[in-house]
């Protein structure tokens, strides 16, 4: 079943109380365990968007994607950018109150709390 993830940026160097205004929206499968559905993203990849929303930014928008071996990246529709591998995902149980790291464009990997799954 697909749900609407909802990342905001947690407690970094620079952003010592996270941010809301700083994050990520992902539509996704996930199985009733709350991990990411690999048959469900087969069959539905074209619904698996991301939306990257970051104060002072531009959206930017993209799609969720899987490599062999079991990475999960971020692939956007404006192609100038790189994808944006996200660390662990698919032995990640989404939950409300989780933490996952993505790899930004400039090659941090940065903290993001799970604040809703719906």
């Amino acid at each position: 079943m697909l749900k609407k993830i909802v990342l905001e940026l947690a407690r970094t160097h620079d952003f010592p109380q996270g941010s809301a205004e700083c994050g990520y929206e992902i539509v996704a499968p996930l199985d009733a365990s709350g991990h990411l559905d690999i048959e469900g993203w087969k069959s539905q990849k074209d619904k698996c968007i991301v939306r990257r929303f970051w104060k002072n930014e531009g959206d930017q928008k993209g799609h969720l994607v899987h490599h062999k071996g079991h990475h999960w990246a971020i692939e956007y529709d404006n192609q100038t950018l790189d994808e944006e591998p996200i660390f662990r995902f698919d032995r990640h149980i989404f939950a409300e109150g989780e933490y996952v790291s993505i790899t930004e464009h400039d090659e941090t990997e940065m903290p993001f709390k799970i604040v809703s799954i719906k």
